[in-house]
């Protein structure tokens, strides 16, 4: 199924590298030919009136009105970047208690075919919205690095999928075809210790399936070399100019990924690239 619906929730603060990401969200959507749905909350905490002391760096109404700037920054931003792109777009703004912003946004998510999501990195906020939207939105996500913006091209030529035959990367084969089927290069790879005959075979299913739909792909396996596998994927992208990675998470539960580590969590605090991301 073509993607042809995307959704973008305006979050963070108005900041250099998150503006340049939404447009370059914005620009991911016109190279798909979607429409992209932009939608900033604020938090609806009632602001109570407040005496403010001389010493007192910000009162609370002060605080409030410039979130309600830096929301309305987010929107420009967003408008701006879809009438340079020449795409259908809507922008919508709303409000939420601050405890259930992430879920709200969810579940608008729930109406189009992609989110995407700008993401900074190693950071809580951020890292809550994006599993909010796995567990609940039940669609794909794009995330965007901001760290990496300037250096991210909205056509994915080049695309690699992580490859660890679990049902969650199926689902994320699946999710990612039409983009599979515009790319110029599409690796499969697998991060693995030993090159045994199970691997291979799992791998070599997928690139088959994939020339069904009419995705040429190649499959090789990684080593580790001692580091984790989100530290290796995030190598392998960077030497390999990678556009754009595809991947399932949360292959283990999200308590054992929280307290251990995983990939997904890796990738989340800091993806080397785009990442696409299905649960």
């Amino acid at each position: 199924m073509p993607i042809k619906d995307v959704f973008l929730p305006l979050i963070g603060e108005p900041r250099a590298p998150t503006l340049a990401a939404i447009e370059k969200c914005v620009a991911v959507a016109a190279d798909l030919g979607a429409r992209i749905t932009g939608l900033a909350l604020e938090d609806d905490a009632f602001v109570l009136p407040n005496v403010v002391f001389p010493d007192e760096p910000e009162s609370a109404e002060r605080s409030h009105m410039r979130k309600v700037g830096g929301m309305q920054q987010l929107l420009d931003a967003f408008t701006s970047a879809a009438s340079r792109a020449g795409i259908r777009a809507q922008s919508r703004s709303g409000s939420a208690p601050a405890d259930r912003i992430a879920s709200t946004l969810a579940e608008h998510a729930r109406f189009s075919d992609l989110s995407l999501i700008p993401v900074k990195p190693h950071d809580s906020g951020t890292e809550n919205i994006v599993e909010t939207f796995l567990f609940q939105s039940g669609r794909p996500l794009l995330l965007c690095p901001e760290q990496h913006v300037e250096a991210l091209r909205p056509e994915f030529e080049n695309v690699v999928i992580a490859w660890d035959h679990s049902a969650r990367a199926a689902r994320a084969v699946g999710d990612a075809l039409p983009i599979l089927q515009a790319a110029a290069v599409v690796h499969v790879i697998t991060v693995a210790e030993d090159k045994d005959e199970a691997i291979v075979q799992s791998g070599t299913s997928v690139v088959h399936h994939l020339r069904e739909h009419g995705v040429y792909a190649s499959f090789e396996t990684v080593q580790d070399s001692g580091s984790s596998i989100g530290q290796v994927l995030g190598s392998w992208a960077q030497s390999h100019a990678v556009d754009a990675i595809v991947m399932g998470a949360y292959h283990h539960s999200r308590l054992n990924e929280t307290v251990w580590g995983g990939v997904t969590k890796t990738v989340i605090g800091q993806p080397p690239c785009w990442v696409m991301m299905s649960h």
